[in-house]
């Protein structure tokens, strides 16, 4: 079973769980804000995605624009940046899923349908 980590204000996590449900994925919910990933999690899940980092920050999100992190991450190392985004799960670029073999930053639902659809 899939691991998403959704903010249950976040109208694209809202979208990605509807998303989810319509094509019958079952899934393991959790709260990216009381239950966000730790360290080791965030280090093993970027490992497995061959994604860049940058995919796993929420650009987006107060937090990152008031920490100025645009200009502060390419200065910083991948092991400071993990641990960064295991401080607070609002850094963390939402709906993060977690599967066996592959891991989804964000929704985009070209990307969602080739890996669960």
């Amino acid at each position: 079973m899939i691991k998403v980590y959704c903010y249950d204000r976040c109208s694209t996590c809202k979208k990605a769980l509807k998303w989810l449900d319509e094509k019958g994925v079952t899934y393991e919910l959790l709260d990216i804000k009381g239950d966000h990933p730790d360290e080791a999690s965030l280090k093993a899940f970027y490992e497995k995605s061959g994604l860049p980092l940058k995919r796993f920050f929420n650009t987006s999100g107060m937090i990152y624009r008031e920490m100025e992190l645009s200009r502060k991450l390419p200065d910083m190392s991948e092991e400071d940046q993990i641990k960064l985004l295991a401080t607070d799960g609002m850094l963390v670029k939402r709906p993060l899923v977690i599967g066996d073999d592959f891991v989804l930053t964000g929704f985009k639902e070209a990307e969602w349908e080739k890996v669960l659809g």
